[in-house]
């Protein structure tokens, strides 16, 4: 009896063996390609791997709290932080899948810059790369703006609904772009997409307030960018795969 119940242990584990094998090779054989691995862009410590746009490091207004970037407004020059800025990614990027999470002060605008392209040219990421709009919704004058509100794409196209969190709540964007398609995620919902090249593009940058800065909207990769408004804002588990 005890001979034949180890046979059928023995035949019972070669069973399960062969299974994961099967199902291992399946996933990573010959002609499947791999999933993408997502990259930490910010170690929750220090800002290794940004700095501030057309300079080398980063302001000290840009601090870490609770394993989060912060921006300390406490101090402002005009409608910016005096020794912040707007703080891009060292890494440019093409065809990926941005994720984050931000958090805003009452009545705070700040933004997500992307496809970022750095010149002197230029001068400032706004006057480059796209924006998804990080703002108060409930008491920032431009949440009475169409095209102004969180999630929005800045001044060219407004989310599909509603669904940002309150100020000080924390919420979770997801930004694609891909072969010159782009997605904008809050919370979960596809709030729009559009296409950043042809005649459609070029018509919606001709309405609106970017149509008189030539490099603007003109890159379909770049850097990321996070943007000091004069407001606290908070950013944190921001992370990015690229895309096949």
């Amino acid at each position: 009896m005890n001979t034949l119940r180890n046979r059928l242990r023995a035949a019972l584990s070669l069973t399960v063996s062969l299974t994961a094998l099967v199902a291992s090779s399946s996933c990573s054989g010959p002609g499947v390609a791999p999933e993408p691995e997502w990259v930490s862009l910010f170690n929750g410590e220090d800002y290794t791997g940004w700095h501030v746009y057309g300079g080398e490091t980063v302001g000290r207004a840009w601090k870490v709290t609770s394993g989060a970037m912060y921006l300390d407004a406490s101090s402002q020059v005009n409608w910016e932080t005096n020794e912040g800025g707007d703080i891009i990614t060292d890494g440019s990027y093409g065809n990926y899948e941005l994720e984050l999470e931000w958090k805003i002060s009452a009545c705070g605008n700040s933004g997500i810059i992307y496809n970022v392209y750095e010149s002197e040219e230029y001068g400032a990421p706004w006057r480059t790369g796209a924006e998804m709009q990080v703002l108060d919704n409930t008491c920032h004058p431009d949440g009475k703006i169409v095209t102004h509100r969180a999630g929005d794409l800045y001044d060219l196209m407004s989310v599909a609904e509603e669904n940002v969190r309150p100020a000080g709540e924390w919420n979770r964007v997801r930004i694609v772009v891909s072969e010159g398609h782009v997605e904008h995620w809050l919370n979960g919902k596809k709030q729009l997409e559009y296409s950043n090249v042809g005649e459609e593009w070029a018509a919606m940058i001709a309405g609106s307030k970017f149509k008189k800065f030539p490099g603007w909207g003109m890159h379909t990769s770049g850097q990321i960018s996070l943007q000091d408004h004069g407001d606290p804002v908070w950013y944190r588990k921001i992370r990015l795969r690229q895309l096949n």
